[in-house]
């Protein structure tokens, strides 16, 4: 029996909880087609078919990172300016295509054309989700809301290396299994495209109680093409987003050798790729619990010690102990003691991440999906440095036995440095607007 239109009236509705179930299901998919390829490029038929060298290997997880930094920033404002439903629609379309012709080449010119693509394809769907976020949730849950959309990517990110695996056998091949996650990214497009409004007002299903639930926006004028500049300008003005910057360059510098050079890493221990393919996920599966508990650490942390402090405390402790557990894999003589440090470092990343989403929607205001690209490019340069730094690292310290070493000495110090940059992030002084009478036409 469908409710009566009085009940209706009083009831808010909870289409916020389906965005962000969507947004939850397209991150996912984002680190599954993401990690994913740490586990291919170390299979025999991989190296057999493309013939790539260590060196080239590092190239190709490497560019990756590079394009998917440099059109953070243009990817974010495309969707401030077209909005989030037609922008990641589009973006989440052309990086399954990148990721069906990944399983088709086969040269090194090939993939990397096909990585490069996918980079510049999944550029936009972070900062467009938490833009999303900001919309239709309200100031004191998006850490939480946050949180949860970052779970979805650590949980694609954790499965990633043992469901390639499992599938790489069952479908007799590194191929096929790309071919099938770039149709279920195609599906998934149709299905976020049906569900998803750029904004609570425009959404027919969400009705007004919910509507002040969420909070009315001050600003909501689109930003338009002539405002990029000042925008920008005002990004290189604000020391705190420059800190925030420099933090999430130098934690993914840490963070990166998880999801790139760990299965290698281990594979050259001699552990065979199921097991090594398990352990990895364990190793991400402890950012799956980092996340749930760093959404509700920011904003407890805010409510406590106030926006100033609360919102860089959990970076600040998650970057120093990742920092310490990496110090503790160098010395360490136990293969499972390494891969308990680095589930710990995993953990910490996690606990610190929503803490720096948080931190954007907070000074972002209308050009939030633009300033979280701003930020999160520079944290994408520190993960390519990263898979192409750990090669050469190992190759410098060869010849007396210290590669590993200098990759996990490397990686804390990383982690150290995020954690000083944090502490001199302020959220209560949001990025400045940008006023239309004072663009110039």
């Amino acid at each position: 029996m469908s409710a009566s239109p009085e009940f209706e009236s009083v009831v808010k509705s909870n289409v916020r909880y389906r965005i962000l179930i969507v947004c939850f299901v397209i991150a996912f998919l984002l680190y599954l087609d993401r990690v994913c390829l740490g586990e291919i490029v170390k299979t025999q038929q991989f190296l057999s078919d493309t013939g790539l060298s260590k060196e080239q290997i590092g190239q190709f997880l490497g560019a990756f990172f590079f394009s998917y930094a440099l059109f953070q920033v243009p990817a974010g404002w495309l969707s401030d300016r077209f909005g989030a439903r037609l922008m990641l629609t589009i973006y989440v379309v052309a990086w399954s295509l990148c990721t069906l012709l990944t399983g088709v080449v086969g040269t090194f010119a090939g993939l990397m054309v096909a990585r490069i693509g996918f980079g510049i394809a999944q550029a936009g769907a972070y900062p467009t989700m938490s833009a999303t976020v900001r919309r239709w949730y309200r100031f004191s849950r998006r850490g939480q809301a946050s949180s949860l959309v970052s779970f979805g990517g650590r949980l694609g990110g954790t499965l990633a290396p043992f469901l390639t695996a499992m599938l790489i056998i069952a479908l007799t091949g590194w191929r096929e299994t790309l071919w099938l996650y770039g149709i279920v990214g195609l599906g998934t497009a149709i299905a976020y495209r049906w569900i998803i409004r750029d904004t609570p007002a425009l959404h027919p299903k969400c009705n007004l109680l919910e509507q002040e639930h969420i909070g009315f926006p001050e600003d909501t004028r689109k930003p338009e093409l002539r405002e990029i500049l000042p925008m920008l300008k005002t990004c290189c003005l604000s020391l705190s987003l420059w800190l925030n910057s420099m933090g999430q360059f130098f934690i993914n510098v840490g963070w990166a050798f998880l999801i790139t050079w760990l299965p290698t890493f281990l594979k050259d221990r001699g552990v065979d790729n199921t097991q090594g393919a398990m352990m990895v996920t364990v190793v991400l599966a402890m950012g799956m619990v980092g996340q749930p508990i760093g959404g509700w650490a920011t904003d407890a942390s805010v409510r406590r010690f106030g926006l100033r402090i609360g919102r860089v405390l959990p970076i600040c402790l998650a970057s120093f102990v990742a920092g310490c557990s990496y110090i503790a894999c160098a010395y360490l003589d136990s293969l499972w003691g390494v891969v308990a440090c680095c589930a710990v470092v995993s953990l910490m990343t996690d606990i610190g991440n929503p803490s720096t989403w948080a931190f954007m929607q907070d000074v972002g205001g209308r050009n939030t999906a633009a300033i979280f690209g701003w930020a999160n490019m520079w944290g994408n340069f520190g993960a390519a440095l990263s898979a192409i730094m750990v090669p050469q690292l190992m190759n410098y310290g060869s010849k007396s036995g210290s590669g590993e070493t200098l990759v996990f000495l490397a990686c804390a110090a990383a982690f150290f440095i995020a954690g000083l940059a944090a502490m001199g992030m302020d959220a209560t002084k949001p990025i400045g607007a940008i006023e239309p009478s004072r663009v110039e036409a």
